[in-house]
């Protein structure tokens, strides 16, 4: 009686002795923008299968194979069983503990006659401990395992979407390479034509021998563009294959470059990024898992109350009937002196709180950083298609106009030869701005988050 009168005054003395409860420190705030810096006009919600915007089955099916077989998404789902392991274990630390044990004897006595008898014992007993948790240590640790796992499920969420993006932005690169090799082709084809005239002018003593050396000279230089892009293409199918889980091969192809369609522009303020990216929610949770973990350990410096009890019977073939035994007790522990040990440990625990809360605040701005500056690729990337576009209708017109008068005499070889290497240029750098394009919409909806939400992580875990 006694005791425990006395445990609650003590509990109250502990508590106050160890201070109130550190928090995050100011700087680590977050502030989202009002708006982004580059706007593109209305958005669209972001379907959890953007890819398909893009209008090639090919792509989409490139994706679900990486989704299905990529190690990265098997190891992250791997450790989101372990988190489940832990968590399961943290909630086992709440829950009485009952153990079990029979042990038994052999023996021999000798009556006051001096006749011996053999005998035989046994104990059965069960044996129940309990953890009171007064002050939520085990409870604060339950949720700081539970918080940690929503962050690995989240982390799981993020190599998704990376994977994703990776295919995607993989794929563009292999088109545009694809484009660039059917250029290469067709430029060769043409260098072909014009060495074949410069060799009959040569031949008939139109022209100098120059002229001839220079169409040879410029035929093979573009002859090296083709194994160069070819060289390109299969490095390309590899980088590929390695994402979706599969062996260097070819991958298959669907519509070309130019025929892939740009996405809608995908809807959202910054501070609704907060709630659509899972690198932020693993940030946060982490975050609630170290600032859970605080809680523990602080809870670690007061009193523990803990109750045992065992029940039993004592069998043996010298008694004539068995004998019940059993036991209750409880135990109130509380650290006297133990030279900081638990201050060290809530100290330590603050930091760590304090390194998650900078952590997220850095994964925000990064967050805001990204979406602005794929904004403006989506929208710098346009402008520079649209300005190679031109650049390349102008200079086939010059071309034409410089091959015919090459032909008709009235130019030297030097005038067309100017104007294929600017028109070959301008082609190659128009499939690269195409591609550029094309790749800046996938880095913009990985950076809007893709389509993840809370709430639908959560309809998935449930």
């Amino acid at each position: 009686m006694w005791r425990a009168a006395t445990t609650l005054p003590l509990a109250l003395l502990a508590t106050a002795c160890i201070g109130p409860r550190p928090e995050a420190p100011a700087t680590t705030a977050v502030v989202p923008p009002p708006a982004w810096r580059t706007a593109l006009g209305a958005g669209e919600p972001i379907r959890a299968d953007w890819w398909s915007a893009f209008g090639d089955p090919a792509l989409s099916s490139l994706v679900a194979r990486a989704l299905a077989n990529s190690p990265d998404l098997g190891a992250a789902a791997a450790r989101i069983d372990e988190g489940r392991a832990a968590a399961r274990l943290a909630r086992a630390q709440q829950t009485p503990l009952v153990s079990g044990s029979a042990p038994s004897t052999t023996g021999q006595t000798v009556s006051p006659f001096g006749l011996p008898s053999d005998a035989i014992g046994a104990q059965p007993s069960v044996s129940i401990s309990y953890d009171l948790d007064l002050f939520g240590r085990l409870r604060q640790a339950t949720r700081a395992a539970q918080a940690q796992l929503l962050a690995t499920e989240a982390a799981r969420d993020t190599v998704r979407l990376g994977l994703a993006s990776s295919v995607a932005s993989g794929y563009i690169t292999l088109r545009a390479l694809d484009q660039r090799l059917a250029v290469a082709r067709q430029t060769l084809a043409a260098r072909a034509e014009g060495l074949r005239i410069a060799r009959r002018r040569a031949e008939s003593g139109y022209t100098s021998n120059l002229e001839l050396r220079q169409a040879e000279a410029e035929y093979h230089a573009t002859e090296q563009l083709v194994p160069a892009a070819e060289l390109a293409i299969s490095r390309q199918e590899n980088v590929l294959s390695l994402l979706v889980g599969d062996v260097p091969g070819a991958i298959p192809r669907g519509v070309t470059l130019d025929q892939l369609a740009a996405p809608a522009i995908p809807d959202g303020l910054p501070a609704d990024l907060l709630r659509r990216r899972p690198d932020l929610y693993q940030a946060e949770q982490t975050l609630v898992a170290t600032d859970r973990s605080l809680d523990s350990a602080r809870a670690a410096m007061l009193p523990n109350l803990a109750l045992t009890g065992s029940a039993g019977v004592v069998l043996s073939s010298a008694l004539a009937n068995p004998i019940a035994v059993f036991s209750i007790g409880a135990s109130v522990l509380s650290p006297i002196l133990d030279g900081g040990r638990l201050g060290a440990q809530a100290d330590a625990a603050t930091a760590r709180r304090d390194q998650a809360a900078f952590a997220y605040r850095r994964t925000a701005l990064q967050a805001f950083r990204e979406v602005d500056d794929s904004l403006a690729g989506v929208r710098r990337s346009g402008e520079q298609a649209t300005a190679f576009a031109g650049q390349r209708d102008a200079l086939a017109g010059a071309l034409r106009n410089a091959s015919n008068r090459y032909r008709a005499g009235y130019s030297a070889y030097i005038d067309q030869l100017d104007a294929q290497r600017g028109l070959l240029t301008a082609e190659l750098s128009l499939v690269q701005a195409r591609a550029d394009r094309l790749t800046a919409y996938v880095t913009l909806y990985q950076a809007m988050g893709g389509g993840w939400s809370r709430a639908e992580a959560d309809r998935v875990r449930r």
